[in-house]
């Protein structure tokens, strides 16, 4: 009985959750292509994911960001690896400070999916990544990536999506930093696949 009502009350508050969650979504489709094609820079510097205190107290948010890191870390941390050991066409070398911090985030865990399903809601992320130059401080490019995981995919995957969500979110802002490195193109917000 005590185990019946405490998955009530874990419903009623995922319903509760889910009807009064922040709308996420990008502002734009694209983003404009940066001041310069970042090859005319010679080191890259990543610094750790911002994330907003209003965020950060969620302990679902806290775990998510720090899983972000390790797929940022893994895949764009490479790609700068390669480009910082080339030798410097700069005299003093320039070097390109990488920014990413969360902008809004909501993320359902496992085990809310488990006891919730989809009546938790769906995950979402927002993110915007300075680029800036890193001993003037201009501002190259502040381009936003967005993703998410469907409320009824995350069920049947019990947290699956949500997780896949993270490296979509990573896998999105790597390939932005390598289009733009020979030309400044600019790119999409979002996977076109994950467009609703």
């Amino acid at each position: 009985m005590w185990r019946f009502a405490k998955l009530v009350t874990l419903l009623i508050g995922a319903l509760g959750n889910a009807a009064m969650a922040e709308k996420i979504e990008p502002s734009s489709a694209s983003n404009p292509p940066p001041q310069s094609a970042f090859a005319s820079f010679d080191r890259f510097e990543l610094l750790p994911i911002e994330v907003p205190e209003t965020y950060a107290k969620n302990k679902g948010n806290r775990k998510a960001v720090a899983k972000l890191e390790e797929h940022l870390q893994r895949d764009l941390g490479s790609t700068l690896e390669s480009w910082n050991q080339q030798a410097p066409s700069n005299d003093p070398p320039r070097t390109l400070r990488i920014e990413p911090r969360i902008e809004k985030i909501r993320f359902i865990g496992g085990g809310k999916r488990f006891f919730a399903g989809a009546f938790a809601g769906k995950s979402a992320i927002l993110m915007r990544v300075r680029f800036s130059d890193a001993d003037s401080g201009e501002i190259i490019a502040d381009p936003e990536f967005y993703q998410h995981a469907a409320a009824m995919a995350g069920a049947w995957s019990v947290g699956g999506a949500d997780n896949a969500m993270l490296a979509r979110e990573s896998t999105l802002i790597n390939q932005y930093v390598q289009a733009n490195y020979d030309q400044a193109v600019g790119g999409p917000t979002q996977l076109e696949e994950e467009k609703e």
